[in-house]
């Protein structure tokens, strides 16, 4: 799954029994639970599933759907209970079918992350027995479970279970190691289409109602069933066979009504990316048939076996789409549909080695789009993403990749940028590392052993290890895999002469415990690269060549690197002819070497001079972050803020006057993806950060001109730009009337960039609206998460939005999204900069979060915040000084 924003309907508890009068009495919830420990995490091996059959009945223009469930369950032992999964279900009738007896059940859920105990009357026997449930259950209004969407004057309705809510649509055993093959029908009103795992055999006609059946599935784990319902428009195609397959696969693009004729670019990019992916695996695509399903609402995409489902936003476009928007295509596709192997196919057995899923598909997300469309430059994103990982891998407060999880609670930790970043950066690393032939024969060998099952993370390393030849990288792996923390290695000497030191990276007022890490150290001097495991405190490191020296050759080392001030200096003048992946691995180590307190702020300003003229967009974009950063949390004082403007403005504008600018959709359509790309990168940093006048009056009226029906007026690439450049001028009146034009928009790149824009005005008394008035029934909640999420996390509306959110704290818990939303509440805070401002967030957040899901963010957060403020102490005044020196 890939994930951007998270949102999910509230969860509450319910304590369900069956109505029939032999059950009137019931035992309570107590003497249940007296029966045996609950299980808050992994359930049992007591009872095992061995196929599901689903029968659900779906009109997403109802309030609520309603199912009859069968599952075949194999009991280890004779038993009076079952422990499984239901949430908030209103069971009607539950009972267990064994020896041509059928047992009535009584229904008990648990606990709010949906921990159910069936209970009978006398004990069930060992052996076989067939459970059948009768329940309904409310649509979801968030991206989870079985939820419904309207979009324009229809009612849709599609699943999204990853990681725990298929509890929620129906009740079974929900836990990735429980792989078994599910039937599915779905009774829809008549006309809509429905859309299951496995392909459609055909549709009848009963009591008023479509009868879609489908084929059995291929053995599955629940979070992998999808069931989608609605009047969806398709277009159709073939991925032709080929080596690895026999036969051409069927494949379709599904969506709302609104978005046809805007799917042939998804289609035919699904079939390129599927066919780089077969010869990557060596084999066939895994499943009978491919739907490709759009929704609103989904925040990123989900790997359903045979149904991948994603935002709008990744799918609907033509080929005059943007290039952010055409490199998140081929990267999101691409890792969805390797889930289809790895993932799908091969399974975790429990969450615990989720990360493995999301690193290795997070690494062929990038590298198989960059196969697929080599122009695009998809492939250096992988890096920046590791990159940006290591912002928060080098927190006190954290967690490794790989972490025991016991308990329901942790598992949406395990979905964040330590799995996604810097897995799929560790994944390159040792890509890298073992070179990648051998790396390839390792996750081939890895696939074979363990085809339609569950496999954990070691048989992933043991694979590799077998291959490469070598022990060491087995232990090399697992030293990042199971331990938090970014390595900091450090050179000193000389050319020629190197000894490299390996530690724990800390920022200035920080004191990790120590760790020691297996580091492939690869480095180069010139034309010449070496490549040494790093396993004891220090080595020498013998490399001879000619030119500046650079410690992370290709920038595939998860590591930062620290040289002495001449060395550091030659490595920066380089900057601008470095290669993107080295450019982004040299910007990144050298911020971090600023917070720990070491290099100069002007060492800071002379890399961003250079990496500004770098062509790779990649390294260009990572030319100015560091010094916005340190603009967005008020780090800088007046003059110093001045003095950045200037330095903005005289190194970007005469850029994007070389380049050219027009705002008209399609002005710049003959240009290559990397020239475009640097003009909406600069576009945006002069407009909004640098507030260039000329070119804000130039996009707000590109915006007043689209606004009043001239589409081509604007192109899609500076929507969000031009949007917010317009707000600055039309105020709170301009907000309100975005705000209706969004709601009566449709459109996968409008609605979403006019919200953004309104949520992050900068503005009191927009962020005072949207905090107390910028409700309707048309804004999903998904979307009011988002308005308010953004003025919370605003430089100039943080305080504003914090007093608002802890005033409403258990509304918005209540009404918002809640356990798992709470695990991502606190990441709106992080920007703030102040040591007080730590201590208040401690104070009134602390006791909310303790023992829940948010509790590990609100603790990132809080050292983030607490870090900034140091670094500020130690160090604005001298950033603001040397910045407002700068001259125009």
């Amino acid at each position: 799954m890939r994930r951007l924003l998270f949102a999910v309907s509230s969860l509450s508890l319910a304590l369900g029994g069956l109505a029939a009068p032999a059950r009137a009495e019931a035992t309570t919830s107590a003497d249940v639970l007296a029966l045996a420990p609950l299980p808050v995490g992994q359930l049992t091996d007591a009872a095992r599933p061995g196929a599901y059959r689903l029968d659900l009945t779906v009109d997403p223009a109802q309030e609520r759907f309603s199912g009859h469930v069968e599952i075949d369950v194999q009991l280890k032992r004779g038993a009076r209970f079952i422990d499984l999964h239901g949430r908030d279900l209103a069971m009607r009738r539950a009972v267990a079918r064994v020896g041509g007896r059928e047992l009535v059940g009584t229904w008990h859920q648990l606990d709010e992350t949906g921990v159910a105990r069936l209970t009978f009357a006398e004990a069930l026997p060992a052996g076989a027995v067939t459970l059948a449930f009768d329940y309904d259950a409310a649509f979801g209004t968030g991206p989870s479970g079985l939820f419904r969407v309207k979009v324009g004057d229809a009612w849709y309705a599609w699943t999204q279970f990853e990681s725990i809510d298929a509890r929620a649509a129906f009740p079974g055993f929900d836990e990735p190691g429980f792989k078994v093959p599910v039937t599915l029908t779905l009774r829809t009103p008549a006309g809509l289409k429905a859309v299951g795992n496995a392909p459609e055999q055909g549709v009848t006609q009963e009591g008023g109602f479509d009868v879609h059946r489908f084929a059995p599935t291929l053995p599955l784990p629940t979070y992998l069933v999808a069931m989608m319902v609605g009047p969806f428009v398709t277009v159709e195609g073939t991925v032709p066979a080929n080596a690895h397959r026999a036969t051409p696969l069927p494949l379709r693009v599904v969506s709302t009504r609104q978005n046809a004729g805007k799917l042939g670019f998804a289609l035919e990019g699904s079939k390129g990316i599927l066919a780089h992916l077969e010869d990557y695996f060596g084999q066939a695509f895994p499943y009978p048939k491919l739907d490709q399903i759009t929704t609103p609402i989904l925040p990123g995409a989900m790997e359903n076996a045979g149904a991948d489902l994603y935002n709008d936003s990744i799918l609907v476009m033509d080929d005059g789409a943007p290039v952010a928007q055409k490199r998140n295509f081929g990267m999101v596709v691409a890792h969805e549909l390797a889930h289809q192997w790895f993932g799908d196919l091969v399974t975790p057995a429990w969450w615990d080695d989720i990360w493995l899923n999301e690193s290795f598909a997070n690494w062929m997300g990038f590298r198989i789009g960059q196969a697929w469309r080599p122009d695009l430059n998809i492939g250096a994103g992988a890096l920046e993403e590791g990159f940006a990982a290591m912002g928060t891998d080098a927190l006190v407060a954290g967690r490794p990749i790989h972490q025991p999880i016991t308990t329901n609670n942790q598992i949406e930790a395990a979905f964040d940028s330590i799995t996604y970043g810097k897995g799929g950066h560790v994944v390159a690393m040792i890509a890298g590392y073992m070179g990648d032939d051998k790396f390839k024969a390792g996750v081939r060998r890895y696939m074979a052993a363990h085809r339609y099952g569950n496999a954990t993370s070691t048989d992933f390393f043991r694979a590799m290890a077998e291959v490469a030849g070598d022990r060491r990288i087995l232990p090399a792996m697992q030293s990042f895999t199971d331990q938090q923390g970014v390595p900091l290695v450090t050179f000193t000497g000389g050319p020629g002469r190197w000894t490299v030191r390996q530690s724990r990276y800390a920022r200035l007022g920080t004191t990790p415990p120590p760790t020691r890490w297996g580091v492939p150290v690869c480095a180069r001097q010139g034309e010449t690269r070496r490549c040494q495991l790093l396993t004891a405190a220090s080595a020498p490191f013998a490399i001879s060549g000619t030119g500046p020296f650079m410690p992370n050759a290709g920038g595939t080392g998860y590591y930062r690197f620290e040289l002495p001030a001449a060395q550091w200096d030659a490595l920066i003048a380089t900057a601008d002819r470095l290669p993107g992946s080295e450019a982004l691995a040299l910007a990144d180590s050298l911020r971090a070497s600023y917070q720990a307190g070491r290099a100069s702020p002007a060492q800071l300003i002379a890399l961003a001079r250079k990496l500004a003229a770098n062509p790779d967009s990649y390294a260009s974009g990572a030319a100015l972050p560091p010094l916005i950063g340190l603009h967005a949390s008020e780090f800088l004082d007046a003059a110093g803020t001045a003095g950045y403007q200037r330095l903005l403005r005289g190194l970007l504008a005469p850029r994007l006057a070389a380049l050219g600018f027009d705002p008209r959709a399609g002005a710049h359509a003959g240009d290559d993806p990397e020239k475009s790309q640097a003009r909406v990168q600069l576009v945006e940093t002069l407009a909004g950060e640098a507030e260039d006048p000329a070119l804000g009056q130039r996009l707000a009226d590109a915006a007043t001109a689209y606004l009043g029906g001239d589409r081509a007026a604007l192109d899609h690439a500076f929507m969000g730009d031009a949007l917010a450049a317009w707000l600055r001028r039309e105020g709170l009146a301009g907000a309100q009337r975005l705000f209706a034009a969004a709601l009566a928009s449709e459109d996968p790149v409008f609605r979403p960039s006019a919200l953004a824009a309104i949520g992050s005005s900068g503005k009191t008394d927009i962020a005072n609206w949207v905090l107390a008035d910028a409700d309707d029934t048309r804004l999903r909640r998904s979307e009011r998460i988002g308005l308010i999420s953004r003025v919370v996390a605003g430089r100039e509306t943080r305080r504003l939005g914090y007093a608002w959110l802890i005033a409403h704290f258990d509304a918005v818990m209540r009404s918002n999204g809640g356990i798992f939303f709470a695990a991502r509440l606190p990441q709106t805070l992080a920007g703030a900069c102040s040591v007080e401002e730590a201590d208040t967030f401690a104070r009134d957040l602390g006791p909310r979060f303790a023992g829940k899901p948010g509790q590990l963010e609100l603790e990132r957060a809080v050292e983030r915040v607490r870090s900034c403020g140091r670094l500020k102490q130690a160090r604005a005044a001298e950033t603001s000084a040397v910045l407002a020196a700068i001259k125009d």
